[in-house]
């Protein structure tokens, strides 16, 4: 079905629709048809978005289509147009149809994904009865059961239909009840949604302003004093900071502007930005790269490049002055990052270049105030946009670069549906609106690497890192030598105390990477061997020290650290295995009176939080900087000259085809974090595994060795990027039901064949994930086409069966398997 932004039946000679074909968020990969009311014939158009009634539920679609040829079976009436203009171009539908079909997920899903506006509407869970709900309440008016919860529920909304904030208020364990009357058939849920009131925003993000004088004789003495405050102080003034200055400014001026009295307004989103350093010149290898992409923004065509340049050679001054060239064109310009990326460093570089014209989409947002930014991207008031994974779908005007940096990073993948990767669907949008796009990377994933070698991405190198200085020095220190030398399984080797004794004496700053969170990896007993376990989940609970519990990192389920062990009531508790905490206690140990931060989503839950805490170490509040991965993506602390990696094996020994170069490109990113200002930098990897090829060549930091030892290997086994891959998740809360299903799918795939490879199924790495079972088939083709046939037919197949909706999960291009 294409897209149609036709408006059409006839009145008065003009063809105005009266049906309209809806996307909506729902398993069932299929338009809807829907009844326009009056009011909405002569404004719905098609990239508009409609609210809807569906069975029960209101839901919230996209208009695909609009037409006058009536459905089959009665249409029932469209609720609600929410938008006056199309949130949707037709080019984003059409990137929209293309994610639905490559990854094998309805396209209601990604619509939902593309269009961030959920905070402009306010949703009120409301319940209201049934028929067969009045009947019972009415029976039970005349008999005394007052004490029953259900009796006196249904009593309250025999008088009216109440909100289940409301009847929680007043009913305890409330959302239980409504559970059981609902499974009854007597009560059902409805969805209210309202505009939201932008002047009840937070009074830290509105802005007052004086708007003119007014009648100030009937206004009382407040809302007098704050009118003459603002008039004898021109320009806006945060909300919050008046409130110092006035008493109950905030009650005092929403009052007012509803009156038009005074202007108030959202204030835009700002994150904590830091200073940039002074941009330079681009030195040889920067201006060859930054005149091929220029060059290809004045041809305006699509054409890929790979841009690969090892850590601190400058790849973002060159993504700055192409941005520079695309505005010089007048096109716009997208540059998404990895979500941990997204730093004060990186936003202060894009603001002081370029001012008011940058938008910033950042998960740190509210979805009132991401809600803001697409609108104004929408509007073209931002021609330079940087985001996350999801910015890829920013309504840019005129986009004409989209820059990716990091490519290879895991987080460019979503894990959830639609599970698209970011970096490849920006190469379908950039060839769809003939832009120029560039993927950067100092560890380019192999299948970009591929791309390059065969010819379809330009490849543009930087091989040295800006104003002549040096990569850093990396030495791998052997643990198990350490350990035949000093007798103890210390967490640190005598290399990594003895650098970080010469830092601190010399007040430079240095980084520790432990990549895996908690204190103890697991809790066991000594006496019987018994591990403690998640309830939900077939892993062991991490012990986490500061919060005196142990944890899950797959559920979050959580129980407080035993005493005796739970099988033989032995005392013999014993903490096994290292993490970033204990990593932290032992250095605060080792080192009293150094600063110590810890960085990981235990100690940083917010973005806010992690931005403070960089920020924090860039200024110097800080010594040393303990973190999992996040504190290897990216930053640029220019004090930093050493980095120590306190355990390079970990993900190396994972059930993954892709653990080695994951491991390649973690410590190869992590070492670039040293010696990136005026000092030298060092680097230590502690090993049990010296003669890797990954750590091996992590060390020299050759990328292009270690890409050679690699490509070999994956084309082999044909691995992508020599095959298509696909892996199918059967999930189920019943184990044989999960291995019955598995078995199904696997007989209507049938057997292997020369040009599609089928293994499984199989259980897979982690049997057991939120009370789910779960059962793997892998799906490896030499043709993306042949793939996809196959993958279109076990979603079909599931549907036929009437499977659970939640049963099969399809991720095509997987970047893990476990």
């Amino acid at each position: 079905m294409h897209v149609d932004h036709r408006r059409w039946a006839h009145v008065g000679g003009e063809k105005i629709a009266t049906f309209a074909d809806v996307s909506l968020p729902v398993p069932l990969d299929q338009p809807f048809t829907y009844a326009l009311p009056e009011s909405m014939r002569h404004r719905a158009q098609a990239g508009s978005r409609v609210l809807v009634p569906f069975g029960t539920r209101k839901l919230t679609g996209v208009i695909l289509k609009l037409h006058d040829t009536p459905p089959e079976m009665k249409a029932r009436e469209a609720i609600r147009l929410l938008d006056e203009e199309a949130v949707l171009s037709p080019g984003m539908i059409s990137l929209a149809r293309w994610i639905s079909n490559y990854y094998c997920c309805p396209l209601g899903e990604v619509l939902r994904t593309m269009t961030p506006l959920t905070g402009e509407v306010r949703r009120k869970r409301v319940y209201s009865l049934t028929d067969a709900g009045r009947d019972s309440a009415r029976q039970l008016t005349i008999s005394d059961n007052s004490d029953d919860p259900q009796v006196a529920l249904l009593r309250m909304l025999e008088a009216r239909p109440m909100a289940e904030s409301s009847l929680a208020a007043k009913i305890k364990d409330a959302s239980r009840v409504l559970r059981l009357l609902e499974k009854k058939g007597f009560v059902m849920l409805d969805e209210e949604l309202q505009d939201k009131d932008p002047l009840r925003a937070p009074a830290a993000r509105l802005r007052a302003g004086f708007l003119g004088r007014a009648e100030t004789e009937k206004l009382k003495k407040p809302e007098r004093e704050l009118i003459a405050f603002l008039e004898l102080h021109p320009g806006t003034h945060n909300l919050a900071k008046l409130e110092d200055m006035v008493p109950n400014a905030g009650t005092v001026a929403r009052g007012l502007a509803r009156r038009k009295l005074i202007l108030l307004e959202v204030e835009s989103p700002k994150m904590l930005t830091f200073a940039p350093r002074g941009s330079h010149q681009l030195n040889p290898n920067q201006q060859v790269a930054f005149e091929a992409i220029r060059d290809s923004l004045h041809r305006g065509v699509f054409e890929p490049f790979l841009l690969q340049g090892v850590t601190g050679s400058g790849k973002t001054e060159v993504y700055l002055s192409a941005i520079e060239a695309a505005l010089a064109v007048g096109r716009s310009a997208l540059l998404l990052v990895p979500e941990i990326a997204l730093t004060p460093a990186v936003a202060g570089q894009f603001f002081h270049r370029f001012g008011d014209s940058v938008a910033i989409l950042h998960s740190a947002f509210s979805d009132t105030e991401r809600a803001d930014q697409w609108r104004r991207i929408r509007r073209g008031e931002a021609k330079v946009v940087v985001g996350t994974r999801s910015g890829i779908f920013a309504p840019v005007q005129n986009l004409g670069l989209i820059l990716v940096d990091e490519e290879h990073d895991q987080s460019y993948k979503q894990e959830e549906n639609p599970r698209y990767n970011g970096r490849d669907v920006a190469v379908v949008r950039a060839k769809a609106d003939n832009a120029t796009i560039v993927l950067g990377s100092a560890t380019p994933s192999l299948e970009t690497r591929q791309n390059a070698e065969k010819g379809k991405y330009q490849r543009l190198l930087l091989p040295d890192r800006v104003a002549g200085r040096p990569m850093p020095q990396v030495e791998i220190v052997d643990m198990r030598q350490e350990y035949l030398e000093t007798k103890k399984y210390n967490v640190f080797s005598r290399r990594i105390m003895q650098a970080l004794t010469d830092r601190l004496a010399l007040k430079e700053q240095a980084m520790l990477l432990m990549n895996r969170r908690g204190f103890a990896s697991f809790v066991a007993c000594r006496s019987c061997g018994e591990r403690v376990n998640c309830v939900n989940c077939a892993v062991t609970l991490t012990y986490h020290r500061r919060d005196k519990r142990l944890l899950c990192h797959y559920c979050n389920y959580a129980e407080k650290v035993p005493t005796v062990c739970p099988l033989c009531q032995s005392e013999h508790i014993q903490f096994l295995g290292t993490g970033a905490e204990k990593v932290e206690d032992e250095l605060h140990q080792a080192f009293p009176a150094a600063q110590i931060a810890r960085m990981d989503r235990d100690t940083v839950a917010s973005k806010r939080q992690f931005e403070t805490l960089l920020y924090g170490f860039r200024e110097g509040a800080y010594d040393i900087l303990v973190g999992t991965q996040m504190i290897a993506k990216g930053h640029d602390i220019p004090k930093v000259t050493f980095v120590g990696i306190v355990n390079g094996d970990i993900g190396l020994g994972m059930p993954d085809f892709r653990a080695a170069e994951r491991t390649f490109q973690l410590l190869t990113q992590a070492a670039g974090r040293a010696g990136r200002g005026d000092l030298a930098g060092k680097v230590l990897i502690q090993t049990i595994n010296p003669d890797h090829y990954a750590i091996q060549l992590a060390a020299t930091q050759d990328y292009e060795a270690f890409y050679e030892k690699e490509i070999q290997f994956r084309k082999a086994m044909r691995y992508p990027p020599f095959a298509a891959l696909a892996n199918l998740m059967i999930r189920h809360q019943k184990q044989e039901e999960a291995l019955r299903l598995s078995s199904e799918l696997a007989h209507f795939l049938g057997n292997s064949a020369a040009d599609l490879k089928i293994l499984g199924p199989a259980e897979a790495a982690v049997a057991r994930v939120k009370n789910e079972f779960r059962y793997q088939l892998l799906l490896k083709a030499a043709d993306r086409r042949r793939l996809n046939e196959k993958l279109q037919g076990a979603r079909n197949f599931a549907f036929e069966k009437q499977w659970p909706a939640t049963a099969l999960i399809i991720d095509v291009d997987p970047l893990s398997l476990l």
